[in-house]
């Protein structure tokens, strides 16, 4: 009994310093752990924030890029609209001054043509008078054969041909 009694002694003393031991490195282990979990949340938090502001950098430059680039291009569509319009009206301007000269320089030369046919008529009328009166004609017949108005245009006709 003895023996059984010395034997319960040393386990349960072996026990009595084994336990803290054990339990020392158990709750090391579970401190480790929870040390190693906190520096990967740390990390992963550190990352996800790392990742946030990368992403707020590139929507913030790509945003502002494009902003820029559509400013840019609006801005140059608008000049090009300016421009063409600035072109159609100088045309049209140039245009009607022209057209307002055309215009102006033909009713001149429309009226020295009529005035041109006028003398001419007139200068024919004088010679078919001074005609009749030379010949003194003694028929009527004579007279109205010599004085048509179709005789007056042909004359006239061949007054300008002459002059050109």
């Amino acid at each position: 009994m003895k023996r059984y009694f010395l034997t319960a002694i040393a386990l349960t003393l072996a026990t009595a310093a084994i336990a803290p031991v054990a339990s020392a490195a158990e709750f090391a282990s579970t401190t480790l752990q929870q040390r190693r979990y906190e520096i990967l949340d740390r990390g992963s938090k550190d990352g996800s924030k790392l990742q946030e502001t990368r992403y707020e950098v590139l929507d913030n430059t790509s945003s502002k890029a494009i902003t820029d680039i559509q400013s840019a291009r609006l801005e140059h569509l608008d000049t090009q609209t300016k421009a063409f319009e600035n072109l159609q009206s100088a045309r049209l301007e140039a245009l009607d001054s022209r057209t307002k000269g055309n215009v102006h320089s033909l009713r001149i030369e429309h009226l020295d043509n009529q005035s041109k046919a006028v003398e001419d008529i007139q200068s024919a009328r004088l010679e078919a008078l001074d005609a009749r009166t030379k010949r003194q004609a003694s028929t009527p017949a004579e007279i109205s054969e010599d004085a048509t108005f179709h005789d007056l245009v042909r004359f006239n006709r061949r007054a300008r041909n002459k002059a050109q």
